[in-house]
């Protein structure tokens, strides 16, 4: 195919700085999907109650599994920013990697700005500010962890450091607070299904482990999946790491069980904890619906006045999130404009800090915009369900798409490009990609049966459309020659 006439210097105004190494993307990996764990996931026990929503947390970590493994494997492989996008463009072609690189625009732009919804929800709750006020947390968000991103890629990764240990403390912290309080029957199981089919409280707890059944089980997917949503982002930090062929691997697999452990213990305790008093949080029950399940959490744990000092450190985990999600979206738009499939000048980076600012700048503007329009056009309350569950399934939405396209790429990878050095190889192989593939599609396919969610996900359908009918007329036709277009192109079988 034919690729653009760029202009001279096009590349040197759009380099990036070298500086990760294996911790630096562990925390990276680990900080993009820590938020989950604090808020999110248990907003599935409505649909499936504990036991509902611990299978399908099952049935999602094995395909996490599967997903990282064939990361480690092509990530060191194919060492771009584009990460997703360029294991497509070398397994499927210039349609491929823009259907796949669009997927993920949808995740990462949507889903921080979920993030800045439960980080709002949380200081609203610490600091007792009007509801109405939640805007200003949101904005506050953007333009300090927008700056921070901007300001150098050294500042981005030690910040994701500190955040991300910092979340996993407070974390350990909630696990051992909460051991000694721990009734697992009594608050866990909670959660009976009444007559009319909705949710009821069981006052003396030991209920089902599967309330709804089966199909409740896998309706709690697209919430499972927030326990590990964005572990993915890690391969956009190729071109910023200093041996990505090495520490690539060691970072994802290192942050998947990472992930793993938490996840449980977060199930487990958070739900094993609550009060019998009026008003107080009531294990599972009060979980289905909570924006602030840690600061619940907390609260039952210490009374309100210390669960606020520790609920502020609770936000930390949100922050991290958003922190390298916004990193993420930066250097996916990046990426895709480097190369021509965006409008190209989203590409352009700092002369002296060497950061993707105007990609940075039009995914947080997006995001904040999508925030804004929901809360503002449907008012608080309202618009508290919608971010919180229809954009969460947004996000969501765009992530599996990304994921059956990522599985894909592996299997086409190995079968075509045998030839390609691998200085990692898949234990699971193209079993694994076909587990992610198949999981990814039965979550999507729960998606669209949730009708109180759907709208989320035609949104996100209707912006995929709009992506590629600007591809077809556009984008198709300004490509330039970027690091992984070459790389694609150099690797086809002679």
């Amino acid at each position: 195919m034919a690729y653009a006439e760029t202009e001279p210097g096009y590349f040197e105004r759009r380099s990036l700085k070298r500086y990760a190494r294996v911790w630096s993307l562990w925390a990276l990996g680990v900080g993009a999907v820590i938020s989950g764990q604090f808020s999110g996931w248990n907003l599935g026990i409505a649909s499936g109650g504990w036991g509902g929503l611990f299978v399908a947390s099952v049935i999602v970590a094995v395909m996490y599994v599967g997903l990282s493994f064939s990361l480690a494997e092509m990530s060191p492989a194919l060492p771009h920013t584009g990460g997703a996008y360029s294991f497509a463009r070398t397994a499927m072609g210039p349609w491929g990697a823009f259907v796949t690189g669009l997927a993920e625009t949808i995740e990462y732009v949507i889903t921080p700005a979920v993030i800045a919804f439960f980080i709002g929800s949380y200081l609203t709750g610490i600091f007792e500010t009007a509801p109405a006020l939640q805007p200003a947390w949101w904005l506050g968000a953007y333009v300090v962890f927008g700056l921070l991103n901007f300001w150098g890629v050294e500042a981005s990764f030690r910040v994701s450091v500190a955040i991300t240990l910092l979340a996993l403390t407070v974390l350990i912290v909630f696990f051992a607070s909460a051991i000694p309080s721990a009734d697992f029957s009594r608050w866990a199981l909670n959660v009976g299904r009444g007559a009319d089919g909705r949710m009821i409280e069981l006052a003396g707890g030991g209920g089902p482990l599967l309330p709804f059944g089966w199909s409740g089980a896998f309706a709690a997917m697209p919430f499972a999946v927030w326990l590990y949503l964005a572990i993915e982002e890690l391969p956009l930090a190729a071109e910023e790491a200093h041996d990505p062929k090495s520490d690539m691997p060691k970072a994802l697999l290192a942050g998947m069980l990472t992930l793993l452990v938490s996840a449980i213990l977060v199930m487990v305790l958070n739900a094993s904890i609550g009060g019998t008093e009026a008003g107080q949080f009531r294990g599972a029950f009060s979980l289905a619906t909570s924006s602030e399940p840690i600061l619940d959490g907390f609260r039952t744990l210490y009374g309100t006045g210390v669960a606020k000092l520790l609920s502020l450190f609770a936000v930390i985990g949100l922050l991290a999130s958003f922190h390298t999600i916004i990193f993420a979206f930066g250097r996916q738009i990046y990426s895709l404009s480097r190369a021509g499939y965006y409008p190209r000048f989203m590409s352009l980076t700092h002369g002296g800090r060497k950061t993707p600012h105007v990609a940075l700048l039009v995914g947080a503007l997006v995001g904040l915009g999508v925030l804004l329009g929901v809360w503002y056009s449907r008012g608080p309350e309202e618009g508290s369900v919608i971010i919180g569950g229809t954009l969460l399934n947004m996000a969501v939405f765009g992530a599996m798409i990304s994921y059956v396209l990522q599985g894909l790429s592996f299997i086409l990878l190995r079968v075509r490009m045998p030839h390609i050095p691998r200085p990692y190889v898949s234990p699971f192989g193209i079993t694994g990609a076909l587990l992610t593939i198949a999981i990814a599609l039965w979550t999507m396919a729960y998606q669209l049966q949730d009708p109180a969610y759907l709208k989320g996900v035609y949104v996100a359908l209707a912006w995929y459309v709009a992506g590629l009918l600007y591809f077809a007329l556009v984008g198709r036709h300004r490509l330039v020659l970027s690091p992984e277009e070459r790389f694609a192109l150099n690797s086809r079988p002679r």
